[in-house]
């Protein structure tokens, strides 16, 4: 049996266009891996169970994809809140594909992988991934970034949350005309991004497109230095320079929901 650990991410930005060719959207993001895992292991079986958590299709997915002619199960240890945007789902059928591919006879070679994550989901081929990265063209085609690490984050589930399905808020994004002007809101993140030197810089990135939330303001307001939505939502990001400031918002911020306080993760 193979163990890996699953990690969340947060995008620092997210601008999104019209609808590609192929369905989905064009985008620029900026993925960040933070350290709130989830635990998935792998071994051969003599047929394909997931356990662990019953929701899963991802994982299902994922294992399939990596047969060989036999098959593998595997179990998940959830951490990450489920459908939170925060692609707990994504990260859990990386690290399933990456260890069953590990395990077999002849393992894919990276461009094979990176191709069955891309039929897995957006956000998966990320995973496979170390750093963050500039995901562009649907999210799948990925840049390495060199953005500082040091600093807080303080993660936000608001109570009473229900998260529509990403394609409804993708829906609704077509809907209210938000590609409209995308090239602009494009080149404003890769300038920000340019300019980028210390933690601070990164409140210069442009606000997630798809979603916004009140409770960013109250995290600007408890000393965080950019807070927003992350991808698809409804989680909410704050970045803090000193732990102190970040600890006494996560405290302040628990009346509003679930709450996690954690830190950049460079490795998968």
């Amino acid at each position: 049996m193979m163990r890996a650990p699953a990690p969340a991410k947060i995008n620092l930005a997210l601008v999104v266009g019209p609808h590609r060719s192929d369905g989905r959207h064009e985008l620029v993001t900026v993925y960040q891996r933070v350290a709130l895992s989830d635990l998935v292991a792998v071994e051969r079986a003599n047929e394909l169970r997931v356990e662990g958590f019953r929701d899963d299709t991802l994982v299902r997915r994922a294992l399939e994809v990596a047969a060989d002619g036999s098959s593998f199960s595997a179990r998940i240890k959830k951490r990450i809140p489920v459908a939170a945007g925060l692609g707990g789902g994504s990260s859990d059928a990386a690290s399933a594909l990456r260890l069953a591919n590990a395990l077999r006879e002849s393992p894919l070679g990276d461009a094979a992988l990176h191709e069955a994550a891309r039929e897995l989901g957006a956000d998966v081929p990320y995973f496979l991934r170390d750093g963050p990265q500039l995901g562009t063209g649907d999210g799948t085609e990925l840049t390495p970034l060199e953005l500082p690490q040091d600093y807080w984050v303080v993660l936000v589930v608001p109570k009473g949350a229900m998260k529509t399905s990403t394609g409804d808020v993708y829906a609704a994004f077509d809907a209210r005309g938000g590609a409209d002007g995308y090239d602009e809101r494009r080149g404003r993140l890769l300038e920000a991004l340019a300019n980028v030197r210390r933690s601070r810089d990164l409140a210069g990135l442009p606000a997630n497109d798809l979603c916004s939330s009140p409770l960013a303001r109250e995290l600007v307001e408890l000393g965080a230095f950019r807070a927003d939505v992350s991808g698809a939502g409804p989680t909410v990001y704050g970045l803090f320079v000193h732990g102190e400031r970040a600890r006494a918002a996560q405290r302040s911020m628990s009346r509003a929901g679930r709450t996690w306080l954690t830190a950049p993760a460079w490795y998968r």
